[in-house]
C-alpha cells in the first residue's frame, strides 16, 4: 500500500480540493428545524409557566361560597395537556402533536381571554384607581393573559414554520 506523503501545507496528497462536489453537505432545512425545536422548547416552557401561573391565581382567587373558576380550571387544565402533547411532538417530530397542541394551547387561551373580559376587573380599576389593592388577583390575571396571547402568537408561528420545514420537500414535476 502507498502511503500518502504531505505536503508542505499540511494537505495530504490526493486532496487538492476539486472534491467539494462530491461532499455531503447538510440540508439547510435541518438547520433550520434544529432551530424551530430549540425556540418551541422555550416557547411550551414559557407558556407553561404561564398557565400555572394562572392555576395558582384562579385557586388563590377561590371563595368557599363560589367555588372554583371552571372555566379558569379549564382552560389551565387544557393548556397544560396540550402543551405536554407539544413536547412529545417536538422531541418526536411528530407533526400531529404539534398541530393538537396549537389548537388546544389556543383554545386555552381564548378561555383565559373569555374569563378576563367577563371578570370585568380591569375597567373597574380604571374607574376607580384607589381600589386596585382589592382586584390584584384579577389584575395579574389580566396581565398573564396579555402576555400568554403574545407568546402563542409566536407560539403558532413558530410551529407552523417547524410543521412546513419537517415536511419532505416536494418534488417537482
Amino acid at each position: 500500500m502507498q502511503q500518502r506523503h504531505s505536503s508542505a501545507s499540511g494537505r495530504p496528497s490526493g486532496t487538492d480540493g476539486s472534491d467539494f462536489s462530491y461532499r455531503m453537505v447538510v440540508d439547510s432545512r435541518y438547520t433550520r428545524v434544529a432551530k424551530g425545536k430549540a425556540r418551541l422548547s422555550a416557547l411550551i416552557f414559557t407558556q407553561a409557566v404561564i398557565h400555572l401561573i394562572g392555576s395558582v391565581s384562579t385557586y388563590l382567587s377561590t371563595t368557599k361560597e363560589e367555588g372554583p373558576n371552571r372555566l379558569a380550571v379549564s382552560s389551565a387544565s387544557l393548556g397544560l395537556i396540550s402543551l405536554i402533547l407539544g413536547e412529545l411532538g417536538r422531541k418526536r417530530s411528530k407533526i400531529n402533536f404539534l398541530r393538537v397542541c396549537m389548537l388546544g394551547s389556543s383554545i386555552a387561551i381564548l378561555l383565559s381571554i373569555f374569563c378576563v373580559v367577563k371578570a370585568n376587573s380591569i375597567l373597574e380599576v380604571i374607574r376607580n384607581p384607589s381600589d386596585w389593592e382589592a382586584e390584584k388577583f384579577e389584575l395579574v390575571e389580566t396581565a398573564r393573559v396579555l402576555v400568554g396571547s403574545l407568546v402563542q402568537v409566536f407560539l403558532i408561528s413558530t410551529i407552523i414554520s417547524l410543521i412546513d420545514n419537517m415536511s419532505p420537500p416536494k418534488r417537482a414535476s
